[in-house]
């Protein structure tokens, strides 16, 4: 895979327009020049726009691609000509990390709802041995980013997207309509990937997809949760090489695994992630007792009951959740996730529609705290549920990939179809006029295919969460 620097430079003006200047670059040798040292060049170091991802009220995650061994930073200052940076080298404590695909910098210590202005840059390294390493080129991305942290004082908006599945079409269409309704931050709900084998294959997904605005996440924080798909092949055991964890001084001990879930203050939401995992059973044979899902959502039930109580995540007047498989779904023949499909015929597949576990363990915890609102994914199709007694929460399922079309077996073969019901969506969020409003966009055509609106938490609900 062939990558460009000055493509992705001049990739995404319209996105970067408002967020972004240029300074003078470093000068730095170009492909077939002699560097310093008098070797040649191997052409361009840093090889995508940053992404912004993790964001919280305190810090920040900034992510870029590399071509070469190379050790990687951040410059960050409060000021727009990057006046007394703070610089913040990638792979934390003890020794930096170097590596040839993915710098991850981790940007903590910064104050809350605060615009902060950064650059990225990279040093390449030769490396040869323990006592065998130098620093043989330097480059410098020319344009200056910007962002702003999360917290009570952020602008009360987020937009969410997921089951893009490394399906360029639909994703540019999302990121179109998020560039136009500039929300504090982004949830990626999961399904990004499909079955991906190696960092290097993360790459076209995360951080140089072939959209119109490549620089998608340089100024605008991705919140990614991972869904089902994210965890086949060997790369989602490496995962936190794209898209880090935070660190660990940013979470308990006991939650060091639960790197995906967060919970964090954007204006008057609180916004809470969960991780429902793989939608089939452990004991599948398929996976060869290499999964270890059951547990990990059963963690997560400690970890989201001590986020609730926060004080916050408590005092906010609004409570959204997110995670990628339903934690609802009014058909009785929608397989609940906790079985294998019957030789009744009771469910018609043998994979979670939705997770009937997740909805035990954590529902009702977000019934306790007055969460207004779940928006989920996976089943590639709209749906709202509303409010029911026994659940209090509204209950959204964001559309997928396909665009227009579904497949189906017509006499006897698997066909596209087209399908008017099948769209993606971006579900945005935002606070107006004292409600939680929220719209479901279809960016296929363009249209609102639903909206809603909710009341602020009365503090009987969640005041002792």
């Amino acid at each position: 895979m062939k990558l460009d620097r000055r493509e992705f430079i001049l990739a995404g003006g319209a996105l970067a327009a408002g967020c972004v200047s240029e300074r003078m670059p470093v000068p730095s040798p170009e492909a077939g020049e002699s560097s310093a040292d008098g070797e040649a060049a191997k052409g361009a170091l840093i090889i995508s726009p940053p992404v912004l991802q993790n964001a919280a009220e305190t810090s920040m995650g900034v992510g870029f691609a590399v071509s070469d061994m190379a050790n990687g930073y951040v410059d960050v200052s409060e000021s727009s000509d990057l006046a007394g940076a703070r610089r913040v080298k990638c792979g934390g404590y003890r020794v930096t990390d170097m590596n040839d695909k993915i710098m991850l910098v981790r940007l903590t210590g910064l104050k809350p709802a605060t615009t902060y202005y950064y650059c990225i840059g990279a040093d390449r390294i030769e490396y040869k041995g323990g006592y065998s390493m130098k620093i043989v080129g330097h480059e410098e991305d020319p344009r200056v980013y910007s962002f702003r942290t999360l917290g009570a004082g952020a602008r009360s908006s987020f937009c969410v997207i997921n089951d893009t599945h490394a399906q360029m079409a639909p994703f540019g269409m999302a990121v179109d309509k998020i560039a136009e309704l500039k929300p504090s931050c982004v949830v990626w709900n999961g399904d990004a990937c499909n079955t991906q084998e190696t960092v290097e294959s993360l790459l076209p997904i995360f951080y140089v997809p072939e959209i119109a605005r490549g620089d998608y996440a340089a100024c605008q924080p991705y919140m990614f949760l991972p869904g089902n798909h994210d965890y086949r092949g060997l790369a989602a055991r490496r995962m936190e090489r794209a898209l880090m964890f935070r660190q660990p001084e940013e979470r308990l001990p006991r939650d060091w695994d639960l790197g995906r879930n967060f919970a964090v203050r954007c204006g008057e939401i609180a916004m809470v992630g969960l991780d429902t995992g793989e939608d089939k059973l452990d004991s599948r044979d398929v996976f060869a007792g290499l999964f270890n899902m059951e547990p990990y959502r059963v963690a997560q039930r400690a970890w989201l009951e001590d986020a609730l109580a926060r004080p916050e995540i408590r005092s906010a007047p609004y409570l959204v959740a997110f995670c990628h498989i339903p934690l609802y779904d009014p058909r009785p023949g929608a397989n609940p996730g906790d079985c294998d499909k019957d030789g009744g015929g009771r469910y018609f597949v043998d994979f979670a529609m939705w997770q009937r576990t997740c909805a035990n363990l954590w529902g009702p915890l977000l019934e306790k705290a007055g969460c207004q609102l779940v928006v989920t994914a996976h089943q590639h199709k709209y749906r709202y549920d509303g409010p029911v007694a026994g659940r209090s929460w509204a209950h959204i399922v964001g559309g997928g990939p396909d665009l227009g079309v579904s497949s189906r077996v017509v006499d006897g073969k698997r066909v596209q179809v087209d399908d008017e019901s099948r769209f993606p969506t971006v579900v945005e969020g935002f606070v107006e006029g004292g409600r939680l409003r929220v719209r479901v966009h279809n960016v296929l055509r363009n249209s609102v295919a639903g909206e809603f609106d909710y009341a602020p938490r009365e503090a009987a609900d969640f005041g002792q969460a």
